[in-house]
Order: structure tokens, then sequence, then C-alpha cells
């Protein structure tokens, strides 16, 4: 594993059913085994079936119609996506949700998925290194920036919150 290199991901999508909802944006911060950053991005993709999507979670991930004019079909989106993380070890916060949704979505398009089969999960490292903490009675991203001064001024975009778990990641690391 140490050779790998991570992706830092997180994705937004219009629910949390992965068999109704689908993903509208993807957010990635590759960085080396010592946490170098190589390269940033974001995907928006284009949602086929937005009538399926819960209000909330639109809501919630800042989703307008405008903002997607030049989003992104899935397959694209998965193409490129593919290309730029291939052996990663794939990090996020909860990433069982992510990798649900991301795995569906390369299944979708018939395109392999190109990451290493490990993954970390920054909420599992959180409460590795945190629960004794008296003080810290949730484990949200949103609550771990606030612990250790992590600015997420645009939370619940893919791109901010795959930037916060990677910082978040890297103050985890250092404890």
């Amino acid at each position: 594993m140490r050779k790998h290199n991570f992706a830092f991901i997180d994705i937004e999508t219009t629910g949390l059913n992965l068999l109704k909802h689908e993903i509208i944006e993807i957010g990635c911060v590759v960085a080396t085994p010592a946490l170098e950053v190589i390269e940033e991005f974001e995907i928006k993709i284009k949602p086929e079936h937005i009538e399926n999507a819960d209000k909330a979670a639109l809501k919630v991930n800042h989703y307008n119609e405008s903002d997607w004019k030049n989003a992104m079909s899935l397959e694209d989106a998965m193409k490129i996506f593919s290309q730029k993380v291939k052996d990663c070890i794939m990090v996020g916060h909860n990433v069982a949700f992510d990798s649900g949704f991301l795995e569906y979505a390369f299944n979708k398009v018939q395109i392999a998925n190109p990451m290493h089969y490990h993954k970390l999960d920054s909420v599992s490292v959180a409460w590795a290194k945190l629960h004794r903490e008296p003080d810290l009675e949730h484990f949200s991203l949103r609550e771990l920036c606030l612990r250790f001064n992590i600015k997420n001024e645009h939370a619940h975009t893919a791109f901010a919150d795959a930037r916060a778990t990677y910082e978040l990641y890297k103050k985890l690391m250092s404890l």
C-alpha cells in the first residue's frame, strides 16, 4: 500500500439511494503517500433523471440547473475520473457511501474501477485517534473541521469536501 497514491474523494448525489439517485459531482485531491498534492479536480455530471431527486439533497448540495448546464455525461465523467485515480487508494469521509455510488456508476457505464482495492475512511481514523476525547460527540466532517480549524467555506460541494477530507487526514496523521 505504501507505493500507492491517495485519492481523497467526495461525491454529491441527488439522494441517498444508489438505485434511484445519481452522482452529480465528484471532487478529488490526488496526493502522494507523503501527502503532497499531485492534482486537484472536480467534475460536474448532468443528472439523467433529476425528477427522481430528493429535494432536500439538492438543497444541501446547492444544485441548480444553470450551474450544471455544461456538465458532462456520467460515461464521460467516469472515463476522465478513472484515468486520474488509477491505482490510487480511495480516502473518504464515510467512504462506504461514496465508494458504493462510484462502484455503481462504474458498473453502469461498463468501466472497470481502476482504484486500488484498499480504502481508508477518515471517520474511522478520527474515531481511532479521538474517541476518548470527552468534548467530541460527533465525527462529522463539519465537526472535525471545526475542531482542527480547517476552513470548508463551501461545504457539501464535492471539491470542497474532498479538500477538507485531505486536510483533516493530514491533521489526524500528525496526532
